[in-house]
C-alpha cells in the first residue's frame, strides 16, 4: 500500500514539473513515506528523518514531508518532534505537501494534476481497491491511521487498470487492508469478485492478484472467480495470526481455529492448485507455549508456500496497547519466531524441490545481478538467463536449482 501511495504521490509532482532524482542532496522536495505497523519500523522511520534532516540542513530551501501511517489526525506532536519537517501527510492525503510545492512553483496544482496513475509503471502494478480497516483487531494500528473502510467505485479501479495496461502493465495486485471486503460499504451491489471479473476483461492485462485478505470475507464467490477467471492468479493470502482460539478472541480476529481449517478446506476444493500464504504473530500477550505450538502444528498441517512472521509488538493507541500487559518476554518471542522461521524454511524447502525440472511460466519483471527476475502464478520468485527483450512477456523456465527463497532456471 506504501508503494501505491509513493507512485501516486510522484504522480502528482511530476504533472507540477519535478522530476525524480536518487541523490537526496539534489532534491528540492524530500518525501519519506512511514509504515508503523511494528516498532522496528517506525525506529526505522526515525533513523532515517535524522538522514533526510542532514539533506534539508544543507539544502534549506527545499522541502521535507513525511507521509503515510505514522501521521495520524493529530501531527502537532510530530511537528514538535520533528520541526525541521514541512509537511505531514497522512495516508492518501497528498494536497498539504501539493500546496505548498504550488505555493513555490506559482502554479494552481488542482488545474495541472489530473489522475494519479502512475505515468510509468513497471510490469506489475499496485492498485488500491479499498482504503481502511473497520475490523479494529486488538494488535493493530492501521484503523486509526488509515481510517474507516472505504472501497473505490468499481469503474474507477477498471479505468485505473485501463489506463495502467495502455501504459505497458501486464500484471495489477489489487490492494486493501482486508481486500475481501471490497464493495461491502458501496451503494451498488457489487463485491470483490465482480471487480475480479471486470479487470479479468481489460485487454492487455495478463495477471490479476489480490491483497490481504480475511478469513471473515473469503465467499464462495470469490472462491469461484479465482478458480473460473484465467487471469487471476491462484494465490491466496489468508493471515490466521495465531492458531489457538483464546489467543484469537483477544487479538479480536472473529474466528476459530476449525473455522480457518475448514475455510483452507474448501479454497483448496475449489481451487485445487491454489498457493497458499499466511500472516502469524508469536507472543501476543498471554500466548502460552502451548498455545504458540498450536500455530506450529498449523503450519506443519497446512504447508503454506509463505509465511509472514513477526513477534507482536505494542502499537500506542490500539486496544491491545491500552489493556493487555506486553507479558511475553522479548528472549522467549525471538525463540518462537526462529523456531517458526526454521520450521517454515524446512517446509518451503521441499515444496520448491519437487519443482526441480519441472516448467514454470513467469512473468518477467526486471533485470537483477545480471539474470532476469519474475514470478510463477503462485508468486515463487524465480531467475534465469536472457536478455530484456523477455521484459514484459510470459516466459517458460525449466527449474535447474531450487532454495527456499527462489528457483534458478534455464527459458525454454
Amino acid at each position: 500500500m506504501n508503494v501505491a501511495d509513493s507512485e501516486r504521490l510522484s504522480s502528482g509532482l511530476e504533472q507540477m514539473g519535478l522530476t525524480e532524482t536518487d541523490k537526496p542532496d539534489d532534491a528540492d522536495v524530500l518525501v519519506l513515506n512511514s509504515c508503523v505497523v511494528r516498532q522496528s519500523a517506525e525506529d526505522k522511520v526515525i533513523s532515517h528523518l535524522g538522514f533526510v534532516k542532514r539533506a534539508k540542513t544543507k539544502r534549506p530551501d527545499s522541502v521535507l514531508a513525511l507521509m503515510g501511517c505514522m501521521v495520524g489526525p493529530d501531527a502537532s506532536q510530530l511537528q514538535k518532534r520533528f520541526p525541521y519537517v514541512d509537511a505531514f501527510l497522512k495516508p492518501q492525503e497528498y494536497a498539504p505537501l501539493l500546496d505548498i510545492v504550488g505555493q513555490r512553483m506559482g502554479l494552481d496544482w488542482e488545474g495541472c494534476v489530473g489522475t494519479l496513475t502512475p505515468p510509468r509503471p513497471s510490469v506489475s502494478a499496485h492498485v488500491p481497491i479499498i482504503h481502511g480497516c473497520d475490523l479494529m483487531c486488538t494488535f493493530c494500528i492501521i484503523p486509526y491511521r488509515r481510517g474507516r473502510q472505504t472501497s473505490r467505485a468499481l469503474g474507477d479501479v477498471v479505468h485505473e487498470v485501463e489506463l495502467l495496461a495502455n501504459r505497458g502493465v501486464k500484471e495489477v495486485t489489487l490492494l486493501g487492508q482486508t481486500v475481501d471486503a471490497y464493495g461491502h460499504d458501496l451503494a451498488e451491489d457489487v463485491d470483490l469478485a465482480d471487480l475480479l471479473r471486470a479487470v479479468d476483461g481489460v485487454d492487455g492485462i495478463q495477471r490479476i492478484r489480490f491483497l490481504t485478505s480475511h478469513p471473515m470475507f473469503m465467499s464462495d464467490r470469490i472462491l469461484d472467480a479465482v478458480a473460473g477467471l484465467d487471469k487471476v492468479c491462484e494465490h491466496i493470502n489468508l493471515p490466521v495470526q495465531a492458531a489457538d482460539d483464546e489467543v484469537l478472541a483477544n487479538m479480536r480476529r472473529r474466528y476459530t481455529l476449525d473455522e480457518y481449517r475448514r475455510l483452507i478446506e474448501r479454497i483448496r476444493g475449489r481451487i485445487p492448485d491454489v498457493a497458499m500464504a499466511t500472516d502469524v504473530i508469536v507472543g501476543f500477550p498471554g500466548e502460552t507455549r502451548e498455545q504458540y505450538d498450536r500455530t506450529l502444528e498449523l503450519l506443519a498441517d497446512v504447508e503454506f508456500e509463505k509465511v509472514h512472521s513477526a513477534a507482536y509488538s505494542p502499537r500506542p493507541g490500539t486496544i491491545a496497547w491500552r489493556k493487555m500487559p506486553d507479558d511475553v518476554p522479548d528472549e522467549e518471542k525471538q525463540f518462537r519466531l526462529k523456531n517458526l522461521t526454521d520450521l517454515q524454511e524446512g517446509i518451503v524447502t521441499r515444496r520448491n524441490a519437487r519443482l526441480q525440472g519441472q516448467t514454470v511460466e513467469v512473468l518477467a519483471e526486471t533485470r537483477k545481478k545480471g539474470k532476469l527476475q519474475g514470478r510463477t502464478r503462485s508468486d515463487k520468485l524465480v531467475f534465469w538467463e536472457g536478455d530484456d527483450s523477455q521484459i514484459g512477456e510470459l516466459v517458460n523456465v525449466e527449474v535447474a536449482k531450487t532454495s527456499p527463497w527462489a528457483l534458478q532456471g534455464n527459458a525454454v
